[in-house]
């Protein structure tokens, strides 16, 4: 079995503008917790928000460059514009992989229907590194509504997959990537397991967003927490407890590459920060 390195829990949680109420479960600008090529995790967890008739809560304009962002939306509604033209809502169950590449602008609010109804409200930011090649791609926005997501059962009825990235039993996933990885948001019933085998050659941890989990009979995880494996052939048994589990699994092969962030930029040199620095002033990220 592919054995259990560590567990994390955020210590600290903050706003990310006025509408994302966020715990960050890993950052390149932290401690490396073997995450790569998954450089942030920001996890807002279930919170509720009155109606609001003013302007819509969230984040306004602001620059990228050098990663992908990607938005899975749990619970309530982001409403997205950026300066490719792309963007729309993102409903729950929905996802939204955007490429940053050479640089990008956008902004992410609650959209007006959720800011109208109020509720509560549940996503995962998630940042991806991009390999040196193509730090400089041409910017571009997937959006991925759930109906367009694979969905595989579990054998035995234990649950089911979601297939954001990567690939499950010879199923493919719904985002186009620039490196080997996968995304699956997991799905395990109460007093259930399910076992899985993850090539030997990629980085594996788990998001535990509900639920207790046990790993390979011995270990357990709860939710907010990171749960990061050691870098070996094996599988992993999950275990459910009494109530359902939901976990959010990332696996890729690391890029081991540079990494150098400031703010918003993620690059492979200082030099290459000042660059997309002077591109952003000089307006080449384009406008919304």
């Amino acid at each position: 079995m592919r054995k259990l390195h560590q567990t994390y829990r955020a210590s600290s949680r903050h706003w990310v503008g006025d509408g994302f109420f966020v715990q960050p479960l890993f950052s390149h600008m932290g401690e490396d917790r073997g995450t790569d090529p998954f450089l942030m995790l920001d996890y807002a967890a279930p919170h509720a928000y009155a109606p609001n008739d003013g302007a819509p809560r969230g984040v306004g304009q602001h620059p990228h460059k050098g990663f992908e962002t990607v938005t899975i939306a749990y619970q309530g509604e982001v409403a997205h514009r950026d300066s490719t033209g792309g963007g729309g809502i993102i409903r729950e169950g929905d996802v939204q992989w955007m490429t940053a590449g050479a640089g990008i602008v956008h902004e992410e609010f609650h959209s007006e229907d959720f800011s109208r109804r109020g509720g509560t409200f549940e996503v995962v930011q998630l940042w991806v590194n991009l390999p040196q090649a193509h730090k400089n791609t041409p910017p571009r926005y997937q959006h991925l509504p759930k109906e367009n997501i694979p969905s595989i059962q579990l054998p035995e009825n234990a649950g089911q997959v979601r297939l954001i990235a990567g690939d499950y039993d010879g199923v493919r996933g719904a985002a186009d990537t620039f490196s080997e990885l996968n995304v699956w948001d997991i799905d395990v019933n109460a007093n259930q397991s399910a076992t899985f085998r993850l090539p030997a050659n990629h980085q594996l941890s788990m998001v535990i967003l509900r639920g207790e989990v046990t790993f390979n009979g011995q270990d357990t995880a709860g939710a907010g927490e990171l749960a990061v494996f050691e870098h070996t052939a094996g599988a992993v048994q999950v275990q459910a407890a009494s109530e359902p589990v939901k976990i959010l699994l990332l696996s890729g092969v690391p890029l081991r590459e540079p990494v150098v962030g400031y703010g918003p930029f993620v690059m492979n040199t200082h030099e290459e920060i000042r660059q997309a620095l002077n591109d952003y002033r000089d307006g080449r990220f384009g406008a919304i």
